[in-house]
């Protein structure tokens, strides 16, 4: 028998009207390694998609290749570079 797949489905997103690039960098893209990018909605909110496994995961978004906070997020990490990381929490599946 198939085991079944915990990952959950994750969507992250940011009102940037102004910029020209969006992603989520993570833990689970190894930072600015290969960040996640997200698309951009004619709104000016860009969003995007990831599966993961329940658990704990720091995240930032780069903006035009700045590092931003997510501002919808209130579960915040200290950092070694003295800014905080997000936080995004994945529960195990029911």
């Amino acid at each position: 028998m198939a085991q079944k797949s915990t990952k959950q489905k994750v969507t992250f997103s940011l009102l940037a009207p102004t910029a020209k690039s969006v992603a989520v960098a993570a833990e689970f893209t190894n930072w600015d390694a290969a960040p996640v990018a997200l698309k951009r909605l004619k709104s000016g909110l860009w969003k995007g998609t990831v599966s993961l496994d329940p658990g704990h995961y720091e995240y930032r978004f780069l903006v035009d290749g700045q590092w931003h906070d997510d501002p919808n997020c209130s579960h915040r990490n200290w950092n070694r570079f003295g800014v905080q990381n997000c936080v995004c929490e994945v529960a195990q599946a029911a």
